[in-house]
Parts: C-alpha cells; structure tokens; sequence
C-alpha cells in the first residue's frame, strides 16, 4: 500500500463529517481524540480529516503546525489498519493545550489506532 494522503482520502464530504458528529462514535488517547463512522455504499478509502480547536491554539500558524503533524503521522501509520474491514470517516482531534512534537504525536497516534482497532473487532464480533 502506497503511504500517500491522496485527495480520495480526505474527509470533504458535509454529509459525512455531519454523520460523524451526530452518529459517529470516539475513541480517546491524550492528546488526540478520533471521531469515527462507518461509511456507507461503495468506499474503497477511509476518509480522514483533523483538527486543532482554535480555543486551545489562538495562532494559525500553531494550528497549522500541528494538523500538519496529525496528518503526516497518518499517512505513516495508515498501513495499520486492517484492509479487510469495512471504511470510515474519521476526524482526528487535537485536545491537547500544549504543542508536542513530531514523535509524542506519533506515540499517541499509534496508541489510538490500536485503540480503535480493538473496540472496532470487538464490535464486529458482536
């Protein structure tokens, strides 16, 4: 698998991140929470989108900062997910109040990424 975050990955849709927040489920590992919802019809890609609330970081470039962190560790870590599995749409979201660095982010995103493993084989065993 190809470790790019093409366009079809991206979380655009208003439907979509409008389901995620009314229906979606979350899974939490500090300082990142993931939002997540199944998507429904024909996806071949999970769709992701991140998030640092501007309550937490008043300065753009801060934001920036670090969405593009959260996105650079996805994009490292998305081979993880099983392939076999249904697709989602995810939001991946900053509720730290500090500024962490590349490898902290990478250890909480690995963190939550088994975390939302796990509850989501345990769900579909149900």
């Amino acid at each position: 698998m190809k470790q790019g975050y093409p366009k079809e990955e991206k979380l655009k849709s208003k439907i979509h991140i409008g389901q995620l927040f009314e229906e979606g489920r979350s899974v939490k590992s500090f300082p990142l929470k993931l939002m997540y919802h199944p998507i429904r019809g024909e996806e071949h890609h999970h769709k992701v989108g991140v998030s640092v609330p501007k309550r937490n970081f008043k300065l753009a470039v801060t934001r920036n900062r670090i969405k593009r962190l959260l996105r650079e560790n996805y994009r490292k870590q998305k081979n993880t997910f099983p392939a076999h599995t249904k697709k989602y749409s995810m939001m991946f979201i900053y509720t730290g109040r500090k500024e962490l660095d590349y490898t902290e982010i990478e250890v909480a995103m690995k963190k939550l990424i088994h975390k939302f493993i796990e509850t989501e084989l345990k769900a579909d065993a149900l």
